[in-house]
């Protein structure tokens, strides 16, 4: 396992706060026309029923999940100004994610106090209380056997613990020393929120590609308290900011990183089905969908 199944994991968690979903129509855009989102629901009408906060049950669908595990990719030649695309962005989830809605994200105590390992998962289940098998237990042990596995040719990974070791593993990527402003981060911010979480978006004007000879990813995993799954490639990849107007008012400040060399990628891989090619056939580029995933540059890269 490696990068790859870092990027699915990334994917499996920003949609493991999302409702359940039924099918519906997954065309490159959407007609807003007909469908508002609002608090993950799709009305037939269009509009938004305010009654209680939740549509009544005779008048509402929902969409399928693939939908919107997918609207998060895209592919490196539709990135260009003026491209309408339809996009999901979990944007009113709070700054610390529930553990898929039982164990708040919070630290308890000394998280070294067990070692970050899968030969403590009892322990782990016994100290935050998951009982053995349920889909919480299941979670805490995929983060382990993620943060465990070997790492693909030319990546270097880990997962943080703690702010402090976060910080060394990025000084470590970018051979800096001492304790120095020698980098800084991107992430996805939101303005004049809607809170319609999928709606077409339209890449703005200032869209650029931010060349950098290297740049840490890092994505909150799921577990009881804060871990950060935390990766570098030594080349394949590009990064790009832009700023999106939303269909509904929304603008939005993003990132999208591309993966030049997916080759070493399983062939059942959510992209390849979103973007409609195999593994080796084409770079895989996506969206950082909120401040929870963000990107380490050396300060010396103007951003």
């Amino acid at each position: 396992m490696g990068l790859a199944s870092w990027c699915l994991f990334f994917v499996l968690l920003y949609f493991s706060w999302s409702s359940e979903c039924q099918e519906t129509n997954g065309e490159h855009s959407i007609n807003m026309e007909s469908i508002i989102i609002n608090n993950n629901i799709k009305l037939p009408n269009g509009k938004a029923d305010h009654h209680h906060g939740r549509p009544s049950s005779s008048s509402h669908t929902h969409l399928d999940r693939s939908i919107l595990k997918q609207s998060v990719f895209i592919n490196l030649n539709d990135i260009k100004v003026g491209l309408t695309k339809a996009i999901y962005f979990p944007k009113n989830r709070k700054h610390s994610p529930p553990f898929l809605g039982i164990i708040r994200q919070i630290l308890l105590g000394d998280p070294n106090s067990i070692p970050f390992s899968s030969e403590q998962l009892p322990n782990f289940l016994s100290l935050f209380s998951v009982p053995q098998g349920s889909p919480q237990a299941k979670a805490l042990e995929s983060t382990l056997h993620m943060c465990e596995s070997n790492p693909i040719r030319g990546e270097t990974k880990m997962c943080a613990t703690s702010f402090d070791s976060m910080l060394e593993f990025v000084r470590g990527v970018f051979a800096l020393d001492g304790l120095g402003h020698g980098f800084t981060h991107l992430t996805t911010t939101f303005y004049n929120d809607s809170n319609t979480m999928y709606q077409n978006y339209t890449v703005l004007e200032d869209l650029r590609e931010i060349p950098t000879p290297k740049m840490v990813a890092c994505h909150l995993m799921e577990f009881p308290y804060a871990v950060y799954g935390c990766h570098s490639m030594a080349k394949d990849r590009k990064l790009f900011k832009m700023s999106l107007s939303g269909q509904m008012g929304d603008r939005v400040e993003t990132i999208v990183v591309c993966h030049m060399d997916t080759s070493e990628w399983d062939s059942d891989h959510i992209s390849f089905k979103a973007l409609g090619f195999g593994p080796g056939m084409g770079p895989v580029c996506h969206f950082f969908p909120d401040h929870t995933n963000f990107v380490w540059l050396p300060s010396s890269i103007p951003i």
